[in-house]
């Protein structure tokens, strides 16, 4: 029976990930910033099959409480085997592009506090010498485009951060995995003008990312293809890439 911790526990992908760890009758632990929508969460997945569901109110941005939250989550646990770190908001690049202070806003959200969490994490992992940690990147950080710049910087600094976390922890006996996302039908990109074709469900990157856990991955593009779209992106000459408008 394993220990887990979800940070984001709201956020689509992690509901549909947490369904599945509901159903192997894992423990969970959830954290967010919703309290009513934990407490319904909460309630799904205990019918789900979850052996124990817990949870708190946890707000990432607001950096001096990520200690005492995650020192509270693992008292009530007893140790974490698998913890997934999965929150992150979609900002307006256009509103970054003409105020400094939002995209500076949407790098801190997105790569600051998730560098906190994955750094005091790291130290309790380590000590205890065993588990996973599982965190979602994207693929936009795998290239800065002008459709997201600000998004694919933040996310990005956390690809890197990561890298070198994973050589570190490797040698103690704990498991990093990069996680990269293209397009997702979920909250965070409603309304956005997507290619159905590319848009891929909750349910299908969170059977990605729990099978990945197994095979002990350390970079999983989900959907799949997404490693070969990326890989053209990343290989495109600079003096064709800047007339682009990806």
């Amino acid at each position: 029976m394993q220990n887990i911790l979800i940070i984001g526990a709201a956020s689509a992908i992690a509901e549909a990930t947490a369904r599945i760890f509901a159903a192997q009758g894992s423990n969970l632990f959830l954290m967010a910033r919703s309290e009513e929508r934990l407490s319904t969460i909460a309630g799904d997945l205990k019918v789900r099959g979850a052996t124990s569901v817990r949870s708190a109110a946890f707000d990432a941005n607001e950096i001096d409480s990520h200690q005492s939250a995650l020192d509270d989550a693992c008292a009530s646990m007893g140790r974490i085997d698998i913890v997934l770190v999965a929150y992150g908001t979609l900002g307006d690049q256009k509103k970054c592009e003409q105020e400094p202070t939002e995209a500076l806003r949407e790098m801190q959200t997105n790569a600051m506090s998730t560098i906190s969490l994955l750094s005091r994490l790291a130290n309790i992992m380590e000590r205890q010498g065993s588990g996973t940690i599982a965190v979602i990147s994207s693929v936009a950080g795998d290239r800065g485009r002008p459709a997201n710049y600000v998004y694919g910087a933040a996310k990005a600094a956390v690809t890197t951060f990561c890298e070198g976390l994973r050589s570190r922890l490797y040698k103690k006996g704990v498991h990093l995995l990069t996680i990269k996302p293209g397009m997702v039908d979920s909250p965070m990109t409603e309304g956005m003008d997507l290619p159905a074709a590319l848009l891929a469900k909750p349910e299908q990157v969170a059977g990605d990312i729990v099978e990945a856990i197994r095979r002990r991955q350390d970079v999983l593009y989900t959907p799949w293809y997404w490693r070969f779209v990326m890989m053209g992106i990343i290989h495109l000459p600079v003096k064709l890439f800047k007339r682009l408008s990806l």
